[in-house]
């Protein structure tokens, strides 16, 4: 495993829209393991695959429960809005406030090319959200109501 860098949100891969994984092997799971140490180094709760140079739609997220990993992911339902703080490894130090679906449900496949369906709330949704838009090309700045000064989380 390896830690990778981080890309800033002015590098134009951020911009891009991903392609599907086709190929479910020790490479993408090497990417994943590299992913995760990488997000959890930097004290995220999610990485998607662009944000390490990579333009694929794989992304890792850890809201505290465990490693997820997603694979070719899809939002296949929302439930209810709210508006919260959201950051990103791309923009750091910067935060916003973000409307996202209390509820979501995603299909994805895991790292054996096997699909799955999970649902999360809260703080899980949100970051389902946020890392399928980086797949998508959007930051979380394109969708923040207004940016906040980070003494506001405090």
């Amino acid at each position: 495993m390896a830690i990778r860098e981080i890309l800033r949100e002015d590098d134009p891969v951020l911009r891009k829209v991903c392609h599907k994984v086709e190929k479910f092997d020790r490479r993408l799971w090497s990417l994943l393991d590299d992913m995760a140490e990488t997000m959890y180094e930097a004290n995220g709760v999610g990485l998607a695959a662009p944000q390490v140079g990579i333009c694929r739609r794989v992304v890792v997220i850890d809201v505290g429960n465990g490693r997820i990993e997603l694979i070719n992911p899809e939002i296949i339902r929302t439930c209810g809005r709210i508006e919260g703080p959201e950051g990103c490894l791309s923009s750091p130090g910067e935060y916003g406030i973000v409307p996202r679906p209390e509820k979501a449900r995603v299909r994805a496949q895991n790292r054996d090319g096997e699909w799955f369906e999970m649902s999360g709330e809260g703080l899980l949704a949100r970051a389902f959200c946020h890392e399928l838009d980086h797949l998508d090309g959007k930051l979380f700045k394109d969708l923040a109501l207004r940016m906040m000064d980070p003494e506001e989380l405090e």
